[in-house]
């Protein structure tokens, strides 16, 4: 016996082979009495003397177990540690019996085998005497040979055991899937302490390994899965989740119903339904993404949208289903897979689709166990798939309002070219662009987005629009116009805050932002107010780009009479004008934007090439909210279309206006009809100036897709249409008007006001 502390030896049947002076002493029996025992025996002894005698038992100290060589034996030393050692503790002494559940292997230094247990069998039920002699590496076929190899080396030249290293070994012919051991390496001295070899202790962890997999994977699935509201990307989601952790192919299918929104059918689903292929993740796809086709009948697939069970199918060449799809036959022979589940994606009985889980190569065949963790993935996968729908459902419904909502044929002056861009965000916005011709060849150009996201954001969308317009007919200028909108948002938010608390519209605010800039191809300015948005940026025809300085105001609904800034700035002609949302505002003020150097140089591009450009940056990159912006390249009216004609402040004015007016007709070839109702228009204006306004006045002719009659005074007053009585003789001057035009009115400017009045002329009433 080697050293004081030694109390026995032990052989690998688990009987005792030496006995130590300090083990007598301990325990009570003699070397004659304790050689040759089981451990097993002699430990329920030491147990049952302890019942009777506690008092005067001594406590046994803790020992320390560890092997030893002994010519070409293994024996396990148990030396005293120092410590007390309970009465359980002690079944220590029973790990090297034969009948251990771990498998015990022995290496010599080139890392052969020279002993094992029955545990321990060989692979494919080798007989054990076969494995001796062989390096350990060759004689159990591991999934990587030489890693194990090289970790037992590193063992034996360190003396750092490796404890607990999860090895998979061949696939053994009781069992369907590979074996998973853990597998401990320590290094085995002599008694002098000589390295001699290594112990390998393995133990059979594979259902454990199995059953912390599943659980792995549902965790995976439910943490990675439906976390945004789009049924494609909850089955991308699903199948980047379940590959290659549970399945080398994964393949969701959705009933293309359910795809757009609508209600899923109930089970069974009848043959002929089609299903679009919503994701794929593996090697070779029967079909693309996006293909809708029904499932051909008399195949798992088919079985599955019928009865809801998820099935285990075997798949070899005599599969009589494979020829009813002949595409997905061919991809499954291609990509080697050979085990296949497919579970089905049902909430309540109704049916969504289906998921088919495939294993391939070299990967274990799915086995009865893992039907129940494929169907628990499918049903959290159901789940979240619905959601997405009926999401989904509300998305296309205020998509479809929103596009309706937007202009589709913008009207504007000849003046203005405009390309709008749209790029709406999946997860749903309402921003708008409008434009609208005012008169005097003006156009108003409009950009507004309301947050939130539903039906009631395209709504609240349709309200502002249409309220916008309806305020635009006043022929305001910008900052009034947003302070009347702001009113309109005001009054709206106030009812939204006066709905039940337990309506879910109570607990949204309503604000919105809004642009709006009216550019006057006469003068060569732009008048410009914001409510909670960028100013707008003019490239410049050199090239240049500017900002407007335009002081931001507040968004709309959020303050009550806070006034909105506006500032009228000169606009050369051939400047295009960026008006957009916040987002994209953002990229065109940046410097180092991708968009920076798409607006500018001194050749400038044509709309629509410019605007697919700014397109094409922005979908390269990363997009956060809805994209919705305006390009408008500006061109001054030609000065021949024009007439400006100072008056007098006296009851001349109106013959001098009428031949003015008479003369310009002339010269532009109106017909004769519309030359006598502006001669009419003219003198009824001038004449209603004279009497009620302040000079100095003026008169103004403006031909663009319509006539403009306007006549400038500097009163503020605000001109009035009566209805005058048969006995009166004044009073009849804009009732007049507004019967032989097509639509008048008054703006306020700085220093008076214009009284305007249009005509379509012949060959306006052509073109439309």
């Amino acid at each position: 016996m080697a050293g004081d502390d030694v109390l026995a030896l032990i052989d690998e049947a688990g009987r005792v082979v030496e006995w130590g002076r300090p083990a007598e002493e301990l325990f009570g029996w003699s070397a004659e009495e304790a050689v040759g025992r089981s451990v097993t025996a002699f430990t329920g002894e030491v147990a049952a003397r302890d019942a009777h005698r506690r008092q005067g038992f001594p406590e046994a100290p803790a020992v320390l177990v560890k092997p030893v060589m002994r010519g070409s034996s293994v024996l396990w030393q148990v030396s005293a540690a120092g410590d007390t050692l309970s009465r359980p503790d002690m079944a220590v002494l029973n790990v090297p019996s034969s009948r251990c559940p771990v498998g015990l292997l022995v290496l010599d230094e080139q890392l052969r085998v020279i002993r094992m247990n029955s545990t321990m069998g060989g692979p494919g039920d080798a007989p054990v005497e076969e494995l001796l002699g062989r390096p350990f590496s060759e004689a159990y076929e591991l999934q990587n040979p030489e890693e194990e190899a090289a970790v037992a080396r590193r063992v034996l030249e360190s003396g750092e055991p490796v404890v607990n290293r999860l090895v998979r070994v061949a696939r053994a012919p009781a069992h369907r899937s590979r074996r998973i051991y853990s597998v401990s390496y320590f290094r085995l001295e002599d008694a002098h302490g000589s390295v001699i070899g290594l112990v390998t202790s393995a133990a059979d962890v594979t259902e454990q390994e199995h059953a912390h997999n599943r659980l792995a994977l549902l965790d995976r699935v439910r943490t990675q899965v439906g976390h945004r509201l789009n049924v494609g990307v909850v089955c991308r989601e699903l199948v980047e989740a379940v590959v290659p952790a549970f399945a080398g192919i994964a393949v969701v299918e959705v009933i293309e119903d359910v795809v757009r929104g609508e209600e899923p059918p109930p089970a069974p689903v009848d043959h002929a339904v089609p299903l679009r292929r919503a994701a794929f993740h593996g090697v070779i796809s029967a079909y693309p993404v996006g293909d809708v086709r029904p499932l051909p009948s008399g195949t798992p697939f088919s079985r599955v949208l019928s009865d809801l069970r998820p099935c285990l199918v075997q798949i070899d060449e005599d599969c009589p289903w494979l020829a009813a799809d002949p595409l997905r036959a061919d991809s499954i022979e291609r990509s080697g897979a050979h085990s296949l589940i497919v579970a089905p994606l049902a909430l309540r009985g109704h049916v969504l689709g289906l998921v088919s889980f495939y294993r391939h190569k070299q990967e274990d065949p799915f086995e009865e166990a893992d039907l129940e963790v494929a169907a628990d993935v499918c049903a959290h996968a159901a789940l979240c798939i619905d959601n997405a729908r009926q999401y989904m459902r509300e998305w296309v419904i205020a998509s479809t309002v929103q596009r309706r909502l937007l202009p589709t044929r913008p009207a504007v002056q000849s003046t203005v070219d405009i390309s709008p861009l749209h790029l709406p965000d999946p997860q749903g916005g309402s921003a708008w662009f409008d434009t609208i011709a005012l008169p005097g060849a003006r156009t108003a150009l409009i950009v507004g987005e309301v947050p939130g996201q539903g039906i009631i954001a395209a709504i609240t969308l349709g309200l502002l629009r249409t309220a916008i317009h309806t305020l635009a007919a006043m022929d305001l200028q910008p900052d009034e116009l947003l302070a009347r909108l702001n009113d309109t948002a005001t009054h709206l938010a106030d009812e939204r805050a006066a709905l039940p608390p337990e309506d879910p519209l109570h607990r949204e605010p309503l604000t919105a932002g809004c642009t709006i800039a009216i550019y006057d191809p006469v003068d060569l300015t732009c008048a410009v107010a914001c409510a909670g948005f960028p100013e707008p940026v003019a490239v410049l025809p050199d090239g240049s780009r500017s900002r407007l300085s335009v002081p931001q105001g507040p968004l709309l609904a959020t303050t009550g009479n806070a006034p909105f800034p506006m500032a009228t700035v000169d606009l050369p002609e051939g400047s295009t004008l960026v008006l957009g949302t916040v987002p994209i505002m953002d990229e065109v003020l940046a410097p180092s934007a991708s968009l920076h150097p798409l607006l500018g140089g001194p050749d400038p591009r044509p709309l629509p090439g410019l605007r697919d450009s700014i397109a094409s940056a922005l979908t390269r990159g990363p997009r956060s909210g809805e994209t919705m912006f305006l390009l408008a390249r500006t061109s001054a009216l030609p000065p021949d279309r024009v007439l400006t004609r100072s008056l007098p402040a006296g009851p001349e004015a109106a013959p001098i206006a009428r031949a003015a007016a008479r003369r310009q007709v002339e010269e532009w070839g109106i017909d004769q009809e519309t030359a006598f109702t502006t001669e009419l228009i003219v003198s009824e204006l001038i004449g209603n100036a004279v009497r009620y306004g302040t000079s100095p006045f003026r008169l103004r002719l403006i031909l663009d897709r319509m006539l403009t009659c306007e006549v400038r005074d500097a009163a503020a007053s605000a001109p009035h249409m009566r209805h005058a009585r048969t006995i009166d003789e004044t009073g009849r001057g804009l009732f007049i008007v507004s019967s032989v035009a097509e639509q008048w009115g008054a703006r306020f400017e700085e220093g008076g006001k214009t009284v305007w009045a249009q005509q379509l002329t012949e060959a306006s009433r052509q073109s439309a």
